[in-house]
């Protein structure tokens, strides 16, 4: 059996009893991959940034218990312990594994992104989590200045929060209309 389908049963395991957070996941890693394929991702690379869509937020259940809340630093701190140890007994490589756990330990990072599945990674987290949130429309548009890089983000972003094409202005930067 395919080992992400396993992965993705694990993390429904892992998540008993909170739908909200499994509804999460799945959503990223369909946002994930999406974008990853648009962008013409090679296959290893794929299924890196898809594992990595699975388990990015695997470090909120440790990060509630053990700080009492979940902020982005506690779970880039606590996730890629978890993952490692669920990704090495479903038997992933080591070089998955490791890029995977980077990928987690820095997916609330927005800085010195390094890589486009960490981009891709940190757009479709953003497209969940503004709906989830139900952001604003400014605060959509923010994103997609801010955050979104990938032509394919991008343009589900203005799709799904209606916002339209912006053009650079003369310093560069972009202007949403």
């Amino acid at each position: 059996m395919d080992r992400n389908v396993l992965l993705l049963k694990e993390m429904i395991r892992y998540y008993a009893r909170d739908p909200k957070r499994i509804q999460h996941f799945i959503k990223v890693h369909d946002f994930a991959g999406m974008i990853g394929k648009l962008e013409g991702l090679e296959d290893d690379e794929q299924n890196i940034l898809e594992i990595a869509a699975i388990v990015h937020d695997i470090g909120i259940k440790v990060s509630e218990e053990k700080y009492g809340d979940c902020s982005g630093k506690h779970q880039e701190l606590e996730g890629p312990i978890i993952a490692r140890t669920m990704l090495e007994t479903l038997g992933f490589e080591d070089s998955v594994i490791d890029r995977v756990c980077y990928l987690v330990a820095h997916h609330h990072t927005y800085q010195d992104i390094n890589g486009l599945d960490y981009q891709i990674l940190v757009e479709a987290d953003f497209l969940v989590n503004l709906y989830e949130d139900n952001a604003s429309r400014e605060a959509a548009e923010h994103a997609l200045q801010r955050i979104f890089r990938t032509e394919s983000g991008k343009s589900i972003c203005r799709d799904m929060f209606g916002l339209t094409e912006g053009t650079a202005d003369q310093a560069g930067t972009i202007s949403i209309q």
